[in-house]
């Protein structure tokens, strides 16, 4: 009597993942909203968090102006650079609070902390192949956007293949 050989086991599908670009740890309704663009789909996220050491003062002077936000660009004047390690400390925080926010939502989510220009790391993470979309939620910043020198413009003329979408943080309202 022979015994039948197992039946082959079929292949394990790829897993898909989602990378999501953030100035800030995520809000709640941000996890909702990216979550909500697949709500069947078995996907993994790849948070990403820049450790933001360096500060353009005119740039961000602009930009809370332009949204008429005096009383944060006067704080943001006066408040001072952080160091690499302090920065580095808060980007961990912000990632470990994403991480958080998208367990709560049932999916698998994991982050890591980036240099201040975080496009290399996109794209070396895109590379890998396994990437469905690159997720970038910022708050506005009228100098960046309007001259298309964000990381959501600056991704999609770097990474072609790739689908990009700009949410700006805690809105629907997307860049």
């Amino acid at each position: 009597m022979t015994e039948n050989a197992p039946a082959p086991q079929p292949a394990a599908s790829a897993s898909r993942t989602v990378l999501v670009l953030a100035e800030d740890a995520l809000a709640p309704a941000d996890v909702q909203h990216i979550v909500g663009m697949h709500p069947d789909d078995d996907l993994r996220y790849e948070v990403l968090v820049p450790a933001d050491s360096e500060r353009n003062f005119a740039v961000e002077l602009i930009d809370h102006l332009s949204v008429g936000e005096l009383k944060q660009a006067w704080h943001d004047l006066r408040r001072d650079v952080p160091s690499k390690p302090q920065a580095e400390k808060t980007a961990e925080q912000q990632v470990a609070d994403t991480e958080a926010l998208f367990a709560a939502a049932g999916r698998d989510a994991s982050g890591v902390v980036t240099a201040d220009d975080p496009l290399p790391t996109v794209r070396e993470r895109a590379a890998r192949g396994d990437v469905l979309e690159l997720v970038v939620v910022t708050y506005p910043h009228a100098v960046e956007d309007t001259f298309h020198r964000d990381w959501a413009s600056r991704a999609r003329e770097e990474l072609d293949d790739l689908p990009v979408l700009h949410l700006y943080a805690g809105t629907s309202e997307i860049g």
